[in-house]
């Protein structure tokens, strides 16, 4: 077992692995920027680090501060957490050769998956469905053309590296693929350093389906089931739930043994998640896999009753995974709503401003994943994620239920939030039939947005 694990990351979760660790009798450290200094998870952790200002790449995303956090105060591991550092092989290298144990997959394995490209082709080797698309990155808008013309329009470009959304445009002809080229190539370029592109058929009114992934480092490897990201604007997630309304039992033995039988082809260990674009006859297709914990990992968790974070940090201190897939059940249908400092009324702008009043909603079935309380003030430097409200109940009607009581409870005044939308969607009766798709969201908000002038 771990003694001591620092925790790279801020917000909500750092607070949810610190949690983890005092659980499992772990010491942990907060690293944090000089703009989270009053943060949630520094008040909760054993220890906290200062690691720079409050620019990202000069705190979070500045390796060698976080190796040296580590070292000096004497933790035997590092939790990269979501997003920054978290699917970065150069870190976890850095973390190997400095003793450091990285909780998440070893950089040979992240820099294969990492590359969309590469990993389709491992995945489809290994026998995983794919989107038909390029074997590799374009060369030339000349090559989109012809590959275009041979799987048909629509197709969708969208970088090698990288992710959220960044650099992706859909193309109905050819005359849409010339202009969004050099567009997309730009924009890949400026996100991620690097202007490769793929090409995919665009798969039309698509389920957004993931598998959860678990694997140690003895060759034992499980899935937990999916969850149904579809709702989402911007290929942003706002709502994300377990099981998926329109995965049946079937469906998810083959999708969950085809995403073990991927992990396994290339000797992955710890969590992760495989992603698939489902079709309306059913047939789903690989995208990508996140080598990291998902903001959505608690959904999973309460349907399985397994804590996520927990069996990252023992599969980390080399524990064997004692969870058989046979005995995974999904007991019950959970909810998350990702609430946002965001106006949705203004185009999901960014909002700022105090938390000056914080009341998290309760009762049955109700779990809430927040680093915030009054008098806090979000910093501007980061993602604009506030809270996750997670409901839960014995059918899909009771957790929608209890997640339109929780949302309604749920007070934050002095910053703008996602709440209102998230609210109108609970009542929507297209999602509460579980017939949305990954463009129903948009649609959606422009009815809701005009509504809502309407009735001022």
């Amino acid at each position: 077992m771990l003694n001591k694990v620092l925790v790279a990351n801020r917000g909500e979760i750092a607070v949810r692995i610190v949690r983890a660790c005092q659980e499992l009798g772990i010491k942990s450290v907060v690293a944090f920027s000089e703009a989270d200094r009053d943060s949630l998870a520094v008040r909760l952790a054993d220890e906290a680090v200062c690691i720079g200002p409050a620019a990202p790449a000069r705190s979070y995303l500045n390796p060698p501060a976080l190796i040296s956090a580590a070292l000096i105060t004497g933790c035997d591991a590092i939790h990269p957490g979501y997003g920054f550092l978290s699917e970065n092989p150069y870190f976890a290298e850095m973390c190997a050769d400095c003793k450091l144990i990285f909780i998440g997959p070893n950089a040979e394995t992240m820099r294969l998956m990492g590359d969309k490209s590469i990993g389709r082709e491992t995945m489809r080797k290994a026998g995983v469905p794919t989107v038909p698309g390029s074997d590799g990155e374009l060369k030339s808008v000349e090559e989109a053309i012809d590959l275009a013309r041979q799987i048909g329009y629509p197709v969708l470009l969208k970088p090698s590296a990288g992710g959220g959304g960044r650099g992706m445009r859909v193309a109905y002809d050819e005359s849409d693929l010339q202009r969004a080229f050099p567009t997309a190539r730009a924009e890949a370029e400026g996100a991620f350093g690097r202007g490769d592109l793929l090409l995919e058929k665009y798969l039309t009114k698509v389920r957004h389906v993931e598998i959860q992934v678990l694997a140690d480092s003895h060759g034992h490897a499980i899935h937990l089931g999916e969850r149904d990201c579809s709702s989402q604007r911007r290929h942003q997630k706002i709502v994300e739930e377990a099981p998926s309304p329109i995965v049946t039992p079937e469906v998810r033995a083959r999708m969950g043994n085809d995403a073990v039988r991927g992990i396994q082809s290339i000797g992955y260990e710890n969590a992760g998640t495989l992603e698939f674009l489902m079709d309306q006859t059913g047939n789903y297709y690989f995208i990508e896999m996140n080598t990291r914990i998902q903001v959505e990992h608690p959904v999973t968790e309460l349907v399985t009753d397994t804590d996520l974070v927990q069996w990252q940090l023992r599969i980390a201190g080399g524990e064997r995974l004692t969870l058989q897939q046979d005995a995974i059940r999904i007991a019950r249908h959970a909810v998350e709503c990702r609430i946002n400092a965001e106006d949705p009324e203004r185009d999901f702008l960014p909002a700022g401003g105090e938390i000056e009043f914080y009341l998290p909603p309760g009762g049955p079935g109700v779990r809430v994943d927040s680093h915030l309380y009054a008098g806090y003030t979000p910093p501007g430097n980061y993602d604009s994620l506030l809270a996750k409200i997670i409901t839960f109940g014995d059918t899909r009607d009771q957790a929608l239920d209890r997640m339109r009581r929780a949302l309604s409870e749920c007070i934050i005044t002095g910053i703008k939030t996602t709440i209102p939308f998230q609210l109108a969607l609970m009542d929507d009766p297209v999602f509460r039939s579980g017939g949305m798709h990954t463009g129903y969201v948009a649609e959606l908000l422009q009815h809701w947005k005009e509504s809502r002038s309407v009735a001022r």
